[in-house]
């Protein structure tokens, strides 16, 4: 085995190894807090999605990944790789779907009860549900043409026109047909993408606002940073980690198409990219529910 295969090899499992860890320790925290009865925030069930999501991402994709990288390649057959690049596809978009929506609730929830805002803010906890429900939907329908252009390796003496995706083959498609294709893929990308960061910057500057207000009757024992400060950094944080890792698979699966040969490096590059957020979003999101745990516990 190379070198270069067997770095791939380890920085996949690694990688696979890590979220997996950090997305069941976000599950757990979850578990802990209806057994002792910590009460639920309307933001839980969201990130619970999140977390089913993210998952399901590491668990079809990186797998799979890391048992090519050590030199597997002939191991799914036409249904296993259509599932793998199927359910990829949804669990990829209702992550998506799943951290934008987070981030219109959470600008809708601290918005002033003066703005436009406020008749939405009460009913907001009663729209995620649905919410949610209609972003697995939309994901199921809008990735179910991918059944019918990935097969297996094995299927290659058959095919005239195709690119093969390290351990499967995605057969080409018409211009036209890979037109519809793309911007059923990448609308809704876009679309999410702009509205977490339209969210994101509400957020962060009802926080800046907030903190000159009461900037002149708060007084610091400490030079440390300001709690808006700090929250306004975290969101900033989760949203660049967020554009940029998207962001550039997006770009990664728009240039698929246009490169010759058997695209391996772009086929890695591009489900290293995908599964990054997947893979460090718990550890973002972990420590709110870690401190609400403690706040319970050093209360009773």
């Amino acid at each position: 085995m190379a070198s270069g295969n067997l770095a791939l090899g380890i920085f996949f499992l690694s990688q696979t190894v890590l979220g997996l860890l950090g997305n069941s320790a976000l599950l757990c925290c979850f578990i802990i807090a209806d057994l002792t009865g910590i009460r639920a925030k309307p933001t839980d069930l969201i990130v619970k999605h999140l977390t089913w999501a993210n998952i399901t991402v590491l668990l079809v994709k990186g797998i799979p990944q890391t048992i090519a990288a050590f030199g597997q390649t002939y191991f799914l057959g036409d249904v296993s790789c259509k599932l793998v690049f199927y359910f990829h596809r949804v669990a990829r978009g209702v992550s998506l779907g799943s951290t934008c929506l987070l981030s219109v609730i959470q600008a809708i929830t601290i918005s002033p009860s003066n703005s436009i805002w406020a008749q939405v803010k009460v009913r907001a906890p009663r729209i995620i549900g649905p919410s949610l429900g209609l972003c697995w939907a939309l994901y199921l329908l809008v990735n179910s043409f991918i059944v019918m252009t990935v097969t297996d390796m094995r299927d290659k003496g058959n095919l005239t026109e195709f690119r093969q995706f390290v351990y499967c083959l995605v057969v080409k498609l018409s211009k036209q047909s890979y037109i519809v294709h793309l911007v059923l893929l990448t609308f809704s990308d876009v679309i999410c993408l702009g509205l977490m960061m339209w969210a994101s910057s509400s957020m962060v500057l009802i926080l800046l606002r907030h903190k000159q207000r009461v900037q002149h009757i708060r007084r610091f024992t400490s030079s440390g940073a300001s709690p808006e400060t700090k929250a306004t950094q975290s969101i900033l944080t989760l949203v660049s980690s967020f554009v940029v890792l998207y962001g550039t698979s997006v770009i990664l699966i728009l240039y698929f198409p246009f490169q010759d040969g058997t695209d391996a490096w772009l086929g890695n590059a591009g489900v290293a990219m995908s599964a990054c957020f997947p893979a460090l979003s718990p550890f973002l999101l972990i420590r709110y529910y870690t401190r609400d745990f403690t706040l319970y516990v050093t209360s009773k």
